[in-house]
Formats: C-alpha cells, structure tokens, sequence
C-alpha cells in the first residue's frame, strides 16, 4: 500500500511541473506573438555633449623695459625704465627740482622708474639735467621697440592752478621741438628753468619725437613747468599703449 501512495504522489508530482512548465511556454509564446512584427528600440543614452571651442591664446605683449649707464668725465647717470609699470618711481640726481619733475613724469605716465645720477654740480646743474634728459631718451627708445601695434600719437591739456599746458607729441622716428613756455623767471629755488628746454631736447633727440609744448597761461613758474612734465608723462602713456586695430607700424610707409 504504501508503495503505491509514493507512486500515486510522485507521478502527481510530475503533472504539477509539466503543466506548469506547459503555461509558461503559453505565456512567452503569447508575448513573442504579441511583440511580432512590432520594432523594439534600444533604451536611447543622451549625446555627449560637445566640449567647448578653445579659445585662441593672445600672444603676451612683449616686455618694455631697458636700463642703461652711461658715465662720461662730466656726469654718470643710471636710468632704468618699465614702460608699462605702475607709476613707481626711485629718483636721485642730485638736482631736487629735476627729482620732483621727474616723479611726476613717471606717476602721470604709468611708467617705473630708477634714475640715480652724479655730475659736476660744483660747475652747474646743466652736464647733468642734460645728460639726464639724454639717457632717459635713450632707454625709452629701446624699450619701446619696433612700435609695432601703439598708437603713436599722444596729447594732453593739463591744469595746475592759474597754469595751462597743452602737449602733442609724434613718435614718428623724426626728432623735433617746439618748446612754447616762458617762465618769466630765470630760477625757481636754486633751479635753472631754462634747463627744461635742454633736458626736452637731449631726451626727444633721443627718443627720436616730435613734441610741441604749449604754455596757453600761467604765471607761477613752477605751477608751468610742472603742468608740463606731468602731461608730458600722460601723453606718451597714451602714445604708447597698444591698439588692436594696428596691425605692425601706424604709418603708411611700413616703418617709424
């Protein structure tokens, strides 16, 4: 008997699993029916974003610096000179009028300076305004280069109480100077104010310019000539300052 309740439970057994293997072989075939015929797409993955164009790198601007000593039997002046500073300045030439015009010349231009100078100021003040007027055009010609890409042209009016005066300036390579300023005094302290004609033309020679300075008014000398060192150094910061819109020399004729 009880051999044959196992058999009975057994082949039972095997009925429960063949039908049941037989329903899922129902389903899938329903669902492979179903799905005939019809066009499964593939889950679609969003694009990569397309990394952005790299922009084209500027050249750096070349440095505009240079430094310079010249030594003669008269005088020996150390200039050095940054033409795209911050206005810093470090000025000793033994002539205090000339140190405070040429801090102004370099505060109001944006130009780092360092002028140590010595000369034979037992004589007088002139071998050595000159001969700082001289090597200052020196080193700002060679840090100025080749010109390429400035301006080249510069002006500025500037106001220094009852005092006025106006300045224009070429950097066109052909050195020349109209020097409209009359200071009615031949000193100011201990300071020659005719010296300020011979420190502009030993430094426009050099840096090979055309200037013209204009005094339109003024009375007090010294309220003049600082007006004009100080549009001095405005103008040539504006003359020098790079235009994208120059491309090489601005002349006609390819070169300054």
């Amino acid at each position: 008997m009880a051999r044959k309740a196992a058999k009975k439970s057994a082949a039972k057994a095997q009925g429960t699993s063949a039908q049941k293997a037989s329903t899922k072989r129902k389903t899938s075939a329903k669902k492979a029916s179903k799905t005939a015929g019809k066009h499964v797409s593939a889950p679609v993955r969003p694009a990569p974003r397309p990394s952005a164009p790299k922009k084209p790198q500027t050249p750096a601007a070349p440095k505009r610096r240079a430094a310079l000593e010249r030594t003669t039997r008269e005088t020996s002046v150390f200039v050095d000179l940054d033409l795209d500073g911050s206005g810093a300045s470090t000025i000793s030439t033994g002539v205090p009028f000339l140190d405070h015009m040429l801090e102004l010349w370099s505060k109001h231009g944006f130009f780092d300076l360092v002028v140590r100078a010595t000369g034979d100021l037992e004589v007088d003040q002139h071998h050595t305004v000159e001969d700082v007027g001289l090597t200052l055009g020196q080193v700002f010609r060679e840090a100025l280069g080749d010109k390429a890409g400035i301006r080249r042209f510069g002006q500025s009016t500037v106001p220094l109480d009852e005092a006025l005066v106006a300045i224009v300036l070429d950097l066109s390579g052909r050195p020349y100077l109209v020097y409209e300023l009359d200071p009615g005094q031949e000193r100011v302290g201990d300071f020659d104010t005719g010296l300020v004609h011979d420190f502009l033309l030993s430094f426009i020679n050099e840096v090979k310019m055309n200037l013209h300075v204009d005094c339109l008014r003024g009375r007090n000398p010294h309220h003049m000539i600082e007006a004009m060192f100080k549009g001095l150094g405005r103008a040539l910061d504006v003359a020098t300052q790079y235009d994208p819109r120059v491309k090489g020399v601005l002349s006609t004729k390819g070169a300054l």
